[in-house]
């Protein structure tokens, strides 16, 4: 069963500064007050979308390296109706997050170029 909580103001900020990275105008930008957190919030992960919905594709994936000095993916994705599906948070030791982040934290890999078409 799907337990929701209200979403975090922390959480809140990381998304919408990586739609403004984004720069897209075509996915719908409304982010859910409420949000279903993947493996017990280990990781950080959070559904955004409706339970039903279905993955469409990644919307923009940058970096981050928690306090411990692990490199930690970050990925926004959409559903296949054009809305926010989830933040998936991927720790490449697969360990608990330690520090969620801040936007300043972000890093963007030196070929990211914001995808306006998506």
């Amino acid at each position: 069963m799907i337990e929701l909580r209200k979403i975090r103001d922390e959480e809140k900020e990381l998304i919408l500064f990586l739609l403004e990275k984004l720069n897209s105008t075509t996915v719908g930008t409304v982010i859910s007050e409420l949000v279903d957190d993947y493996e017990g919030a280990k990781m950080g992960s959070i559904g955004l979308g409706k339970p039903e919905a279905v993955y469409a594709g990644d919307l923009i994936q940058v970096e981050y390296v928690d306090s411990d000095k692990v490199p930690v993916v970050i990925t926004l994705t959409k559903d296949t109706d054009n809305q926010l599906l989830d933040l998936d948070f991927w720790k490449v030791d697969f360990s608990k997050l330690l520090v969620y982040p801040k936007p300043s934290q972000i890093i963007f890999k030196e070929n990211y170029i914001p995808n306006s078409a998506i």
